[in-house]
This record gives structure tokens, sequence and C-alpha cells, in this order.
């Protein structure tokens, strides 16, 4: 009795002999002719991410650090806080490298910003000179962020209008989950 072999794994035996023949014994692929791949990693397609680019690791990035993402501002609504930046910037100049309690600083802080003082988010150091902290405050989606640093010999000031978070902070979160 005869036995049949399909023509497809006929042929495939035959490439997997042939790619074979050449390992170890010098024959097959020049190995200076094998360029390293670049770019991108190909794309891993999640159901429902609508993004085909985004690889399993992105977005278990994304997932974890989603909340931090600032929501979305027009040029309308930054322009429109622009000048409570301004003056925000100008209360810090003031503030920076002088003794300061949070209390003092929410107080000085929040009418540059437009928002009430228990509503200013503070992050930094007090009990000495003001030279590390951090304020945000705002309405809507719209905020106000400021910040002191060291920079010897002296503070370094910026403020900036920015998109609140979308855990609904104006001062990002410093760590993941």
């Amino acid at each position: 009795m005869r036995t049949r072999v399909p023509v497809t794994a006929a042929v495939l035996v035959g490439l997997l002999a042939s790619g074979c023949a050449g390992v170890g014994t010098g024959g097959g692929v020049d190995p200076r002719s094998v360029r390293p791949v670049t770019g991108e990693p190909s794309a891993v397609r999640s159901p429902g991410s609508g993004d085909p680019t985004m690889d399993a690791e992105r977005r278990k990035y994304e997932e974890n650090h989603g909340y931090r993402r600032e929501m979305e501002l027009t040029d309308d609504e930054r322009g429109a806080a622009a000048g409570k930046a301004q003056a925000l910037k100008a209360v810090l100049d003031g503030l920076a490298g002088t003794k300061v309690t949070e209390d003092r600083l929410r107080d000085a802080v929040a009418p540059a910003m437009g928002v009430e003082p228990r509503s200013v988010e503070v992050r930094g150091e007090f009990g000495g000179l003001l030279k590390s902290v951090e304020v945000g405050g705002g309405t809507g989606k719209v905020c106000v962020n400021g910040r002191i640093g060291s920079a010897p010999p002296r503070s370094v000031v910026s403020a900036e209008v920015a998109g609140r978070t979308m855990d609904g902070t104006c001062l990002p979160g410093l760590g993941g989950h």
C-alpha cells in the first residue's frame, strides 16, 4: 500500500532540510550580511485600545500612570489663565528664600491663583527658608501650578498653566500604584 504525503508537508520538510544544511557547516547566510533590526517593536493590539502602536508594556505603564495625565486645555483656556501664572510667579519670587509657614504660603498664593487658600495644593519642605515647594490650584480643569526649587546660589521660581490631572488634582501624583 502506498502512503500519500500532502504536497504542503513535503515542501515544508524540504525547506527545513535546506535551511538546516548550512547551520554549523559554513553554508547558509553570511553573518556579515545580517543587519540588526531597528525601529519600533511590533505592535500588539489590545482589544478596545484603539491604538495599534501601543505594545503590552506601554499599555501597562499607561494603565498604571493614567491618573497622572493632564486634561487637555484649549488655547483660549490657557490664555485666560496665563495672567494668573504670571501673578503666581511674582508672589513665589517674593517668597523664595524667606521663612514661611504652609498656611502663610497658601494665603499668599491663593489670590494670584484665583482660589480660596484651603483649596491650594502644597507639596514641599517647611520649617526653614522656603526653597523647595510646589503649589497648585485652579477651577474646573484649568490649573495654575508654581514651584520654588533650589539651584545654588539662589532659588529658581517657575509657574505654568496646566490641565487638571485625571485623578482631579492640579499637582501630579508622585508615585505609581
